[in-house]
């Protein structure tokens, strides 16, 4: 059997010395693909996850009130008070009169930040 160039020492009529003198860049050319797909898997998977994270939470400390923000289920408002681990959205206009009422979310619920406009 040939497995990425190394021909297998293990057949029916080889004995047992020849099994045993297998040497260590053997053992590094059939672990070989295994290390590739974790460095692959490193590379492509965990490195931008971690990205994304730091940007998210770099965001998430950034928020100041007044920022228009919108949360992961769809909410969108204005931050009036940030106490904590929790924001306080204030969402306009319900139906037809303009009435205000405020939200208190965790701050991990907020999926983006609008800064104010300075006048």
């Amino acid at each position: 059997m040939n497995f990425f160039g190394i021909t297998a020492l293990a057949t029916e009529g080889a004995d047992a010395a020849q099994v045993q003198n297998v040497g260590p860049m053997a053992m590094v050319v059939q672990f070989l693909p295994l290390i590739v797909i974790i460095v692959l898997f490193y590379f492509l998977l965990i490195r931008p996850q971690r990205k994304r994270d730091k940007e998210t939470k770099a965001m998430l400390n950034a928020m100041k009130v007044g920022d228009k923000v919108v949360t992961i289920g769809g909410i969108c408002g204005k931050i009036v008070k940030i106490k904590d681990s929790n924001v306080f959205i204030e969402t306009g206009n319900i139906g037809t009169q303009d009435e205000k009422s405020v939200l208190k979310m965790e701050r991990d619920a907020i999926k983006s930040v609008e800064k104010k406009q300075s006048n």
